[in-house]
């Protein structure tokens, strides 16, 4: 069955990017390429939903090459309300509205890989609100930014969230927390 999986980084304020929808302030502590866990973690996902500001993002910063050094040939759903550039020969859908049918069309499509919520935090918080998300990972990095886009602006309370795993990673805290339907 198709898991579904918050994978981001937030600050210790729990923010997930600036007020300029900048995540610049993730790069100010370095990565710990020996922690292993994206090679554990990534092979399980089947494709990615975002939000048109994340996919806006990775193009300017990476540019179309961007989705295949991140992604693979995994497939991609990405919610907007506007036009945005498709990716030539990637397996991108620009889609709107309910998050159900869309979890539907890419559960049938991946076939019980895990569908990685890429972000941003209320289009997470609508798969929440629709029951379907499963949990989140989250790197929390030792910056403030006192601003910006929340991590999930939804309430959600220990009745629905359980702490499974946190760990140490150099300068960063790897949480994991299983999501209770």
């Amino acid at each position: 069955m198709t898991k579904v999986q918050y994978f981001t980084a937030c600050t210790l304020d729990g923010y997930i990017a600036d007020e300029n929808n900048s995540l610049d302030w993730l790069y100010e502590v370095p990565h710990d390429e020996e922690d292993g866990y994206w090679d554990r973690w990534f092979p399980s996902v089947g494709g990615l939903v975002m939000g048109a500001t994340t996919y806006e993002w990775m193009l300017e910063h990476g540019g179309p090459d961007s989705w295949r050094k991140y992604y693979g040939e995994r497939p991609g759903w990405i919610f907007t309300h506007r036009e945005l550039p498709p990716i030539p020969d990637v397996d991108i859908a620009f889609v709107q509205g309910d998050v159900l049918p869309v979890y539907e069309q890419a559960a049938n499509r991946l076939g019980g890989a895990n569908l990685w919520l890429v972000g941003g935090g209320d289009l997470v918080g609508q798969f929440h609100d629709a029951g379907l998300l499963d949990e989140i990972i989250v790197g929390m990095t030792p910056v403030t930014l006192g601003a910006g886009a929340p991590l999930l602006p939804r309430r959600i309370t220990s009745k629905q969230l359980a702490f499974q795993e946190a760990e140490l990673i150099g300068q960063r805290i790897r949480i994991v927390l299983g999501v209770r339907r």
